[in-house]
């Protein structure tokens, strides 16, 4: 049975925890890494996936948004909950990865 999307996210989380926390070996870390871009490329695809029913159910019988347009970043933003969220990865250390 596939997880929801929440019990996604909350694996994700925990994951993202225990990387910042950086006190596991480093095979370890490797995996939990790999976990975590597999269900964030999950839970990417279901936003998308769900985002694409909610302008379907929109449309008119003309394909015209019957309703305003829902704007993507502000969909985003609200959808995030206010966790106080920390920054892993830095995309401007990308040129220094080893890998």
């Amino acid at each position: 049975m596939e997880k929801s999307f929440e019990a996604s996210l909350n694996e994700l989380e925990k994951i993202v925890n225990q990387l910042e926390d950086g006190d596991i070996p480093l095979e370890r870390s490797l995996e939990l890494f790999e976990n975590g871009v597999k269900l964030s490329r999950e839970c990417r695809e279901r936003l998308i996936k769900a985002e694409r029913r909610i302008e379907v159910l929109l449309k008119d019988a003309d394909g015209n948004l019957s309703l305003k347009d829902l704007e993507h970043e502000s969909l985003r933003e609200e959808s995030r909950p206010q966790t106080g969220k920390r920054t892993v990865f830095d995309r401007s250390d990308e040129h220094d990865a080893p890998f």
